[in-house]
């Protein structure tokens, strides 16, 4: 595989996008980190590389094109609005050292306010189109639907925002939702630390970048926590049948509903996923063999808030999503310094599709 025919991949599907009716832009390879760190935390350390520019700060080399896509729309973008942009973009590949470090992503972003679920059904359909020589399994899914649930969750307000932090962590939302339930003991470290009157005497010399009041202060965040009542059973129930939900859209959408029927806070986010599918069968997709997972997106995905999509090759196991996108409204009120914008967008990576054509 060459770098030439990667290039030339990644042209022709920009083409395809243009012709479309995308605006092609251009973001710069050095991002300010500030940005990154504020929407992600110390995490994006790990997945991304950043380095020290002696005039700007902190700075990052490119881990997607998303977040300065989105902020050129908010500075100064007309509505509606679709961009189409190719180009490296460099994450750190600590838990698959096989996979590169520099890879080139092609993308298609839709800024529309008017129609969400055709805007959704319309990335799909785009990405559909391209991709329909090389065979791909398709699967989607929505976050918001999770998100609708934990946020009608009778508890307090500071446990459903500890589980919409870690919606995109699993194995930690899932520690998190059965501690809340009372079905895994509290940690006998904290039941001490609780149990002391003045638990910063216990402490030793003052170490790393917290002080003494920032401490205290998640002292009594935890001894609050500890005085909430325990998440009702049948609750924690349902959300668990929630996420195993794994079938063709027409019947997930069918279990869905009858879950709503006990869980009336998704309600409105199952209605939005039915006019997606009707919008995504209005652009020719076979929603009845279209598979929906409600587990999809939330461990590679985490700025997006509802529809997501992948495409996966077959037979690849070991390779990374070929194609994936989703919605990402949220991101638009992070950046858009007071306004906002419903946002639906994808990428594919053309290098896989050079490699899938090589191995034919």
């Amino acid at each position: 595989m060459s770098l030439a025919a990667i290039k030339e991949k990644a042209a022709t599907l920009k083409a395809g996008f243009v012709e479309s009716g995308a605006e092609p832009v251009d973001c710069p390879v050095l991002l300010p980190a500030d940005t990154l760190l504020d929407l992600y935390g110390e995490d994006i350390r790990t997945r991304a590389f950043l380095t020290h520019d002696p005039v700007r700060g902190e700075v990052i080399l490119r881990p997607d094109f998303t977040v300065p896509v989105v902020q050129k729309h908010m500075a100064e973008g007309a509505e509606p609005a679709r961009y189409t942009y190719a180009g490296e973009i460099f994450r750190r590949q600590e838990e698959h050292p096989e996979r590169p470090s520099e890879y080139h992503q092609v993308g298609y972003e839709v800024f529309d306010r008017a129609d969400p679920a055709g805007a959704d059904a319309e990335v799909f359909a785009r990405f559909s189109e391209a991709l329909a020589p090389y065979g791909l399994r398709a699967v989607v899914g929505d976050i918001g639907i999770l998100i609708a649930a934990v946020e009608g969750l009778e508890t307090s307000e500071a446990r459903k925002a500890a589980l919409m932090r870690h919606i995109w962590r699993p194995r930690r939302f899932r520690a998190l939702l059965d501690r809340y339930a009372g079905r895994a003991p509290v940690p006998s470290s904290r039941t001490a630390l609780l149990a002391s009157p003045d638990p910063l005497s216990l402490a030793g010399p003052m170490i790393g970048l917290r002080g003494t009041a920032e401490i205290a202060a998640r002292v009594d965040a935890l001894r609050a926590d500890a005085q909430d009542p325990v998440l009702p059973g049948d609750q924690v129930d349902l959300l668990e049948a929630l996420v195993k939900v794994s079938e063709t859209c027409g019947n997930a959408l069918e279990q869905l509903r009858d879950i709503a029927v006990d869980m009336p806070a998704i309600a409105g986010a199952v209605d939005r996923m039915a006019a997606r599918c009707e919008a995504l069968a209005a652009r020719g997709i076979d929603v009845t063999s279209l598979m929906f997972d409600a587990n999809f997106g939330r461990t590679s995905m985490e700025y997006y808030d509802g529809f997501v999509f992948g495409f996966s090759a077959r037979g690849r196991p070991d390779w990374p999503l070929v194609a994936s996108g989703g919605r990402y409204d949220a991101l638009t009120r992070q950046l858009g310094q007071g306004r906002e914008i419903p946002a639906v967008g994808g990428v594919i990576r053309p290098g896989l599709l050079v490699d899938l054509e090589e191995a034919a």
